[in-house]
C-alpha cells in the first residue's frame, strides 16, 4: 500500500530516496531545502527566503499527495544556526495560520546539503 510522490511542484530528488512516500493515510516527506522547483537550483539567500522556499516546495508535495499544510502532524527542523530559530518561526507560524499547529522539532546541525540555512521534513495525513 506505499505510493510514491513524485512532482515537479518540489525539487527532484537528488539522491537515492523519493520526494514523499505516501503510506496508508499517513504522508512521509523527504526533508526540503530551499531549491527552485524549476531550475532545481539552490536559491541562497538568508533565513528568511530559504524558509519561505521550502514551506512552498512543501505545499507543493503535500499538493501532489493530496493534502495540506493543515493536515500536518509532525514537523522536524533543522536549523545551521540556532540563532536563526526567531526569523524561522515568525515565517513557520504565518504557513500554519489558521491550523492548529503540528508537533515540531527544531535543532542545530553542523551542516545541511549545498550550504542550505535550513531543512525542514513533514509527516501529514491525506
Amino acid at each position: 500500500m506505499k505510493k510514491i510522490i513524485s512532482t515537479t511542484k518540489a525539487p527532484k530528488a537528488i539522491g537515492p530516496y523519493n520526494q514523499a512516500v505516501v503510506y496508508g493515510d499517513m504522508i512521509f516527506c523527504s526533508g526540503v531545502i530551499a531549491i527552485d522547483p524549476e531550475t532545481n537550483e539552490f536559491i541562497g539567500g538568508d533565513i528568511s527566503a530559504q524558509t519561505r522556499c521550502v514551506f512552498e516546495n512543501i505545499k507543493g508535495l503535500l499538493d501532489a499527495a493530496d493534502s495540506g499544510l493543515d493536515r500536518v502532524v509532525k514537523c522536524n527542523v533543522y536549523l545551521k544556526d540556532i540563532n536563526d530559530f526567531s526569523t524561522m518561526n515568525e515565517i513557520y507560524s504565518k504557513y500554519f495560520e489558521g491550523c492548529d499547529y503540528p508537533a515540531r522539532s527544531a535543532m542545530e546541525v553542523a551542516n545541511l546539503p549545498k550550504g542550505a540555512l535550513i531543512e525542514i521534513e513533514v509527516i501529514a495525513v491525506k
